[in-house]
């Protein structure tokens, strides 16, 4: 691929996003790439830009959408509310026909308004915070599936592990804090007991006073509900400090670099996880092209990222048009498009029609399916 990212020129408006290839013309069909290219969680922003790029370099090599050649244009959400509200305002202004993105729940909902507001289509490969269903105006379709199935997916491992006395731990952004808040309702209406919920703060180096706290309660199992950087240091001062129960993180740190950071104290960690391309067969070609192209393993959300981009595209050719509310329309109709994470449908409130939950367990550095 002879691509490169340069800085836009296309003014003052533009200042701050990526464009993909040359600058765009008025014939070519600019999509918005929203992910985090800056901030602890750049490494799955950056993975999830690559994987949006390929897909959209294969349709380009394919002959395009409608005759018109795709240029992408990232603007940097940082999983901040404020920096993703300003990247977004300026994907708007330079006229962006859909967006593909959303990484941090917490960053993705207020840029929804702003994307809804100007009746653009959104496809999300990863944010799944259910609080997104809320403030959905019609525009934004989710191809993860929700905190609503995880929840589902843990509770049903912690029954399966025996497990009683449950602390969870998030960080109060819209993700963590969501599904800590959606495990606890469950948990304790199954008759359980949660006998910690704490929260800490984001970028905190010293996790003593929380291992202090969570050990005194005794708990069968800690549940970690936020990001893998973070994640990673709480595990690592959990065992540390003497834990040895059940640990289990959410699918915002499923990515290798946890096992990476917390070393061998994440041996045995369980995580629930969104399908990632080690685990799916229709994902052995993208896997080869992704190395091939970037140098590199691709990592969790790269395979819904890819299938964001192209079932954006298809929609876009169902519609005839690349009319933004023929578009939405086109999304809203999908029926069991193939992709390689596995097909998708949508509910009436634009979530995806299936959960696509696993469970992986941490064995000897890696993530494997726990079985």
């Amino acid at each position: 691929m002879k691509k490169s990212l340069l800085l836009s020129s296309l003014g003052g408006a533009l200042a701050g996003l990526l464009v993909l290839g040359n600058v765009a013309t008025s014939a070519d069909l600019k999509i918005g790439i929203m992910v985090p290219t800056t901030g602890s969680e750049a490494t799955y922003g950056k993975d999830m830009e690559n994987a949006i790029n390929l897909a959209a370099a294969e349709i380009n090599k394919a002959g395009g959408v409608l005759g018109q050649k795709i240029v992408t244009m990232t603007g940097d959400a940082a999983c901040d509310p404020q920096q993703a509200t300003s990247a977004a305002s300026k994907l708007v202004s330079a006229d962006v026909t859909a967006v593909v993105g959303g990484y941090c729940s917490g960053a993705t909902m207020p840029t929804m308004k702003i994307y809804g507001d100007a009746g653009i289509p959104m496809v999300i490969p990863a944010a799944n915070s259910t609080k997104l269903i809320d403030i959905n105006q019609g525009n934004a379709f989710q191809i993860n599936s929700t905190g609503f199935d995880q929840v589902k997916t843990a509770v049903s491992l912690f029954e399966a592990k025996g497990i009683n006395k449950l602390a969870i731990v998030h960080q109060g952004d819209g993700y963590s804090e969501d599904l800590a808040k959606l495990t606890r309702e469950k948990w304790t209406a199954m008759g359980k007991e949660v006998v910690a919920y704490e929260v800490v703060n984001k970028g905190e180096q010293d996790q003593s006073a929380l291992v202090t706290r969570v050990k005194s309660k005794a708990p069968d199992a800690v549940f970690w509900t936020a990001y893998y950087a973070d994640g990673a240091m709480v595990i690592k001062q959990l065992r540390q400090g003497g834990y040895r129960n059940l640990i289990a993180v959410g699918d915002g740190s499923n990515s290798p670099k946890l096992l990476e950071i917390a070393g061998k104290a994440a041996e045995g960690v369980y995580c629930f996880s969104n399908p990632t391309v080690e685990y799916l067969p229709a994902a052995k070609s993208f896997h080869a092209n992704y190395k091939a192209t970037y140098k590199q393993d691709p990592d969790a959300y790269a395979a819904l990222s890819y299938d964001g981009m192209k079932l954006m595209a298809d929609a876009i050719t169902r519609a005839g048009s690349t009319d933004k509310a023929a578009i939405i329309k086109a999304l809203a109709a999908t029926k069991e498009f193939t992709g390689i994470a596995g097909p998708i449908s949508f509910t009436d409130k634009n979530t995806l029609a299936r959960s696509n939950f696993v469970i992986l367990v941490a064995k000897d550095g890696k993530w494997i399916l726990n079985k």
